[in-house]
């Protein structure tokens, strides 16, 4: 009896998950858009691209970690081998995607820092 009960709450819960994932990743993309437009339109110069690409990968990795959110749920009803073989592919896509913008955001954090401030220099040390 419990198990029906929550087979039939992950039916209602998965696609509510899923359509969060999609809100998600569409208003990303219609940001990204208007942002590089924006740019394209009045030719800035000032590196507000890559920012703009930054904050959509963010966006992107939103959705996919609801996306994964769905796929765990949906998996622990009723797993199949193909229902584990995409949960691992996402998990594995997320997990490369968020290495890679992690990187890139300290990336650019340590330029802007340079920037502002300039760059940091360091003494040598003196050797006992």
């Amino acid at each position: 009896m419990l198990d029906e009960w929550l087979i039939r709450l992950t039916e209602v819960v998965v696609p509510l998950i899923n359509l969060i994932a999609l809100a998600v990743i569409v208003a990303g993309t219609l940001e990204a858009v208007i942002g590089a437009l924006a740019t394209i339109v009045w030719r800035r110069r000032d590196g507000s691209i890559r920012a703009i690409w930054m904050h959509y990968s963010r966006w992107l990795v939103a959705g996919l970690t609801f996306q994964l959110a769905a796929d765990i749920i949906e998996t622990s009803a009723a797993p199949s081998w193909d229902d584990i073989g995409q949960l691992a592919a996402i998990a594995a896509i997320r997990t490369f995607l968020n290495f890679f913008l992690e990187r890139d955001i300290s990336e650019m954090d340590e330029k802007r820092r340079e920037e502002t401030t300039g760059p940091e220099i360091t003494e040598p040390r003196s050797r006992p």
